[in-house]
């Protein structure tokens, strides 16, 4: 995590940004350690109480390779990668409030869906009941041919 220059709002209320970089092997994917064309950015960035994490799709962060194939199995890869960046900035699963759903095929929804909720009974419980506001989005293409799904997270980093 790396600190950033506070933020002011309108209404006068400094927020620290802390910055949680996106890493392949070890290195942080940004310049000048990745080479022109590849993708840089964080993995997430936190401001005051909010959460917002890059899009998590089910490439290795040991190798960059896709971790598997199968809309279950890639859901699941996204997710715990998910659960792993917010950890890292003190949150939990459970404190997802938006989740954005990329996913190839309209024909994958219903088992999208399903290894989602399976997911979260796992790992988030309250999201079983409370789930958070969701879209979900079938783009022309994702960021390589061989994923299914990608998720967008905001989430707080405590409930009140």
């Amino acid at each position: 995590m790396q600190k950033h220059p506070t933020v002011t709002g309108g209404n006068g209320v400094t927020d620290e940004v802390k910055y949680y970089p996106f890493k392949i092997g070890g290195v942080e994917q940004i310049h000048p350690n990745v080479h022109p064309g590849t993708p840089k950015y964080a993995a997430g960035i936190v401001v005051g109480n909010l959460a917002f994490l890059s899009g998590m799709t089910p490439q290795s962060t040991e190798d960059g390779s896709c971790l598997t194939v199968g809309v279950e199995a890639q859901v699941f890869a996204c997710l715990d990668k998910v659960r792993a960046v917010l950890e890292e900035m003190g949150s939990s699963m459970d404190n997802i409030v938006k989740t954005i759903i990329l996913l190839k095929d309209l024909e994958y929804y219903q088992q999208m869906r399903a290894a989602e909720l399976k997911y979260y009974q796992q790992y988030a419980p309250r999201l079983v009941s409370e789930p958070p506001a969701s879209t979900y989005v079938q783009p022309a293409i994702l960021a390589r041919p061989e994923f299914l799904v990608e998720f967008d997270v905001t989430a707080v980093i405590e409930r009140a």
